[in-house]
């Protein structure tokens, strides 16, 4: 998102555009599951067995459901479209800092990140087979990627932005952007400095456990 917004104008209010994608996202998350978990509750599978439940178990389901071959497509073409979009934005601030600390120009930045994401892809995959013992702390290679990435990584980076931004930025250039009236500027500095900080270690310490 971060990668996204900074390519946003002037003219764009950051709050609306964030409150948007957090209903939007939501409602397309509990969309999702209530399409997906009656498949599985049908079929008895397990809610647990993580990647193989979408690769492996769901595609069976489909397969034994009337209609399941458009549904099994649009699913997966929606989860195409979803990773593609991510893997965009995941990308963009590895082909910045690779174009602006190398010669490289921005084509062979993109080539040389996207061929290194596609390597650890690989490997992630070769780690359901061939590669299936464990690597580090008794976890192979996408469970340590998944583990580094979703556990740690990604709690403590929106731990730093949400700290940088609201105790390192200037707070008067932080309320011009975001457009606060007095109010606002009360109720962000409390939830910026103080509740989303804590919320975000709680889930880290949480996904830790």
């Amino acid at each position: 998102m971060m990668a996204y917004g900074s390519y946003l104008g002037k003219d764009i209010n950051l709050l609306q555009t964030a409150r948007t994608v957090i209903i939007m996202d939501t409602v397309i998350a509990l969309g999702a599951g209530l399409a997906i978990f009656p498949i599985v509750f049908a079929n008895n599978l397990d809610l647990a067995s993580g990647p193989g439940l979408i690769f492996v178990t769901l595609p069976l389901a489909f397969g034994n459901m009337d209609g399941g071959i458009i549904l099994g497509l649009m699913f997966f073409l929606l989860l195409t479209f979803a990773a593609l979009t991510s893997a965009i934005s995941l990308l963009e601030p590895v082909v910045e800092f690779i174009e602006e600390r190398t010669p490289l120009s921005r084509v062979m930045a993109t080539v040389v990140a996207g061929v290194g994401a596609w390597l650890l892809g690989i490997a992630a995959l070769l780690s359901f087979n061939v590669w299936s013992e464990p690597l580090m702390f008794g976890l192979g290679v996408f469970d340590l990627l998944d583990t580094l990435t979703s556990k740690i990584m990604l709690p403590l980076t929106g731990l730093g932005a949400i700290l940088f931004t609201a105790w390192c930025l200037e707070r008067k250039s932080v309320e011009a952007e975001l457009g606060l009236s007095e109010t606002g500027k009360s109720v962000w500095n409390i939830i910026a400095r103080y509740l989303a900080p804590a919320g975000v270690i709680a889930v880290f310490v949480t996904g830790l456990i």
